[in-house]
């Protein structure tokens, strides 16, 4: 009897023990909420395809340029990219403009000390191919990305030159010299005059240039960017101002 009354006793002392150390603060425990990650406007890697309008105007005025013969021009392009981890891609770039090009016909007579001059306006079609390699930089969980690029190839459908010739006053037979070109005529033949103009030649391009990309989405983006391109002498080199729409995948 007297161990039953021992261990009811200490039951009932464990138990006030027990219940003695559970308290109440008063105040209730918050959960702290995790913040969502941020968007990624930008891939890692993506294939890019841009289409986008563009204006061209030329580093010297028409009469001394020798490939656009214009001052400026409109047009538009295409161009396809792939970017590895994010930074940097490489690509191949197609652009097209409608050139309203200046070309000048001339008449010297010697013999009479008469000279004329004439502009004749033609449009031509002035396209060129490049391959081209990108640096852009995203910001962290924003829509923003500047860029730089660089790129070269070919340029097609200008650079036509008058051909010039020397005739005879009287019979009008005509003697040509190297280019279609002749500076002196000679005894007896004392009228110049532009009888035509040459085919376009094609010629090296190079292009450096800079801009931003907008994301509207993460797969459609607004670009606007300009570039410096060099066409086989200072006399024939242009500026483009590019804008448009990219299309991220």
């Amino acid at each position: 009897m007297k161990k039953l009354v021992l261990c009811a006793l200490w039951m009932c002392l464990v138990a006030s023990v027990a219940f003695a150390g559970v308290g109440y603060s008063g105040k209730e425990v918050k959960q702290v909420a995790v913040p969502p990650p941020c968007p990624e406007w930008y891939a890692d890697n993506e294939f890019n395809v841009g289409l986008w309008g563009t204006y061209i105007f030329t580093g010297t005025e028409w009469i001394n340029d020798r490939y656009m013969l214009s001052d400026h021009a409109w047009g538009g392009g295409i161009d396809a990219k792939y970017f590895f981890h994010r930074y940097f891609g490489v690509g191949i770039e197609g652009w097209v403009v409608d050139s309203n090009q200046a070309r000048e016909n001339i008449f010297v007579d010697v013999s009479d000390a008469f000279s004329h001059s004439e502009l004749n306006r033609t449009n031509k079609a002035i396209g060129s191919v490049l391959g081209t390699l990108t640096l852009r930089y995203p910001f962290h969980c924003s829509r923003f990305s500047p860029y730089i690029f660089g790129g070269g190839g070919g340029i097609f459908g200008g650079g036509q030159r008058p051909v010039n010739r020397w005739f005879r006053e009287k019979n009008d037979r005509p003697v040509t010299g190297p280019g279609g070109f002749i500076s002196n005529g000679g005894e007896g033949f004392d009228i110049l005059k532009t009888v035509g103009h040459t085919e376009s030649e094609s010629l090296g391009i190079g292009q450096v240039g800079g801009g931003l990309e907008v994301r509207l989405t993460p797969h459609i983006g607004w670009i606007g960017d300009f570039s410096w391109n060099f066409v086989s002498g200072p006399k024939n080199n242009f500026g483009m101002v590019r804008t448009g729409l990219n299309f991220a995948f």
